[in-house]
């Protein structure tokens, strides 16, 4: 079921203590646009299908990625794309957008979208995968 974009922006905006909604609008749209170079197929449409309908198409339109982005890099580039964002800033950004995402996805797509992402991303989502 498609979240709602109210519903959305104010998870994000409560996750990550933003003064605005704004503030969390941009965080989405730049984490959400970076996310979606790094999926593809099925998985991807899938989330996008969970994501209220401007965040979907953000990840099925994403910002083009040479190569995967292990999780230091991803805090990085978002930290490059959020004007005046730090990398202790992106890190908080990137959290509090994928934990929200991780709610609309849900146990089962999480973890293939896990599996197409480098390791480490599962504490990003706030889902610490067990290591068996």
């Amino acid at each position: 079921m498609r979240m709602q974009w109210d519903a959305f922006l104010k998870a994000v905006q409560e996750r990550g203590d933003y003064d605005s909604p704004q503030e969390a609008e941009r965080a989405a749209r730049t984490v959400l646009a970076l996310l979606g170079a790094h999926l593809v197929g099925a998985d991807r449409a899938e989330l996008a299908a969970r994501l209220p309908e401007t965040f979907a198409l953000i990840l099925l339109n994403p910002l083009q990625a040479a190569e995967p982005l292990d999780t230091t890099r991803f805090v990085r580039a978002t930290a490059a794309w959020i004007e005046g964002a730090t990398e202790e800033t992106a890190k908080w950004d990137v959290s509090a957008v994928l934990s929200v995402v991780a709610d609309c996805a849900g146990d089962d797509l999480l973890r293939r979208v896990l599996l197409q992402l480098p390791p480490g991303y599962d504490l990003l989502f706030g889902r610490p995968m067990r290591q068996d």
